[in-house]
């Protein structure tokens, strides 16, 4: 099992979020400047937490996305509530997981048999909790 927490706000941008141009005629793909910034921060932080070697067989991924408070909830006093605006769970997890691939977490995010996935609100430190445990190949 490997598990951390990277200490960062996390970014609102996702992977959803590339854009294409028409060059010469032809559709080009790039990633605008947030999504590259989001990637950057990424691979800085995960680069420093990834196994010696990929972790091979089917893995569940657990993460938890801490995003600071809105100054109304702190005037409220909420603490630890579930953030239910965008970035949509699905959409801000395809980055993350391209970037541990590319880390060397793991060989192929195909691997990723199970996720959780979840997305708070909090007074502590904004951050990304990640768990990743190697499963049983036979599940009977």
């Amino acid at each position: 099992m490997v598990e951390f927490y990277m200490r960062m706000i996390p970014p609102m941008t996702t992977y959803q979020q590339h854009k294409v141009t028409i060059v010469g005629g032809k559709p080009r793909f790039y990633e605008p400047e947030k999504v590259k910034a989001a990637r950057e921060s990424y691979m800085a932080l995960l680069s420093k937490r990834r196994p010696k070697k990929p972790i091979e067989g089917p893995i569940r991924l657990t993460t938890k996305w801490l995003y600071p408070l809105t100054q109304k909830e702190e005037a409220s006093h909420i603490d630890w509530c579930w953030k239910t605006s965008k970035p949509d769970t699905d959409n801000m997890i395809k980055l993350l997981k391209d970037c541990m691939t590319k880390c060397g977490y793991w060989k192929d995010d195909a691997q990723v048999v199970s996720e959780i996935t979840e997305k708070f609100r909090t007074k502590d430190e904004p951050g990304i909790y990640v768990r990743i445990e190697r499963l049983q190949d036979d599940i009977h």
